[in-house]
């Protein structure tokens, strides 16, 4: 279910991706099946789920580094899904993407400076590195760096400030929507909140729109105005952030929000009752019916045979559970 309104930048509708399993005759990874979901301009979406379950194949189906087996992807009024890499090149200013781990998504062999103009030289909006210095020192010293970090290079840099050079290159093209998949599970947690608050900080400069993926639901709180819950391949909930924490209702959404550390020992027994069990089953042969049914406590009959549909069960609240009926 998605939201067509004019102030909607994102909209995904009906996104499948598979990947062919090597030496197994149409055998496929269902990475992703049938996800729809909309961000508003300004807003961030918060995609949580386990890993493996295909939030960050979403997100790269999103900016097109996938090609997709079916479905729809629109920037504003455009489906920019099956357009050509000639055709995606003026859409790809407008976004942009920052990786977990940024020491592996910089080049080891350029400077600063030569990766931050690296986009802008690909739009063709300069010609060289030394072109765009000024602009570009500007851009360093909005998220915490400077002009002497420009001729070094990303091993000379900590994790926190290589994801600031990671951040610097992503907005360096002004875009109006960046995906930030899983941009602080790889920092201290000292740093985290650092990396946090320059993101909300360009969100609000700049009405910058985001789709924000963590694998568990207590990075994406303070951050999200939405939150979709992911499971193999599927969008089990959705809907408004503190209303996921206040009431959630699928059981895996439970499961997640029990597995959050607590420091009250009692408490944390409460949880434990409730914390999701066994292992995340083969996304090449995933189970029939509700894909969680094969680890929820709650699994009827008809968990096994029908899957449910992601449905309003009042309010915006989106869910995919048969105990809702």
């Amino acid at each position: 279910m998605t939201d067509k309104s004019e102030d909607v930048l994102i909209r995904v509708e009906n996104l499948v991706k598979h990947f062919p399993v090597s030496g197994k005759r149409k055998a496929v990874v269902h990475a992703v099946d049938d996800v729809s979901f909309s961000i508003r301009k300004g807003e961030t979406l918060g995609l949580v789920g386990e890993s493996g379950c295909g939030k960050s194949t979403v997100a790269k189906s999103i900016i097109r580094m996938h090609k997709l087996t079916s479905g729809s992807v629109f920037l504003g009024n455009d489906d920019i899904a099956g357009l050509s890499e000639k055709e995606l090149r003026p859409y790809r200013k407008r976004m942009q993407m920052v990786f977990q781990d940024p020491y592996s998504s910089l080049n080891p062999r350029m400077t600063v400076l030569k990766l931050v103009s690296e986009p802008l030289i690909a739009q063709g909006l300069i010609s060289n590195s030394k072109q765009g210095r000024d602009n570009i020192v500007e851009m360093l010293n909005k998220v915490g760096l400077s002009a002497e970090h420009t001729s070094r290079y990303p091993h000379e840099f900590s994790g926190g400030q290589r994801q600031r050079i990671s951040l610097a290159r992503a907005l360096i093209l002004e875009p109006e929507f960046i995906i930030c998949d899983e941009p602080i599970s790889a920092l201290d947690v000292s740093i985290q909140a650092q990396v946090i608050n320059l993101l909300q900080k360009f969100k609000q400069e700049q009405s910058l729109t985001y789709l924000f993926i963590a694998h568990d639901l207590s990075m994406v709180r303070y951050v999200s105005d939405h939150v979709g819950v992911m499971y193999l391949g599927k969008m089990m909930e959705l809907c408004d952030s503190e209303q996921i924490y206040r009431e959630p209702l699928h059981p895996y959404t439970r499961g997640l929000l029990a597995a959050i550390p607590v420091p009250d020992p009692a408490l944390a027994g409460n949880k434990r009752r409730t914390a999701i069990e066994g292992d995340l089953p083969s996304p090449i042969t995933p189970p029939s019916g509700c894909r969680f049914h094969t680890r929820c406590s709650r699994c009827m009959n008809i968990c096994r045979e029908v899957e449910p549909e992601l449905k309003d069960v009042g309010g915006g609240h989106l869910v995919a559970c048969h105990l809702m009926d």
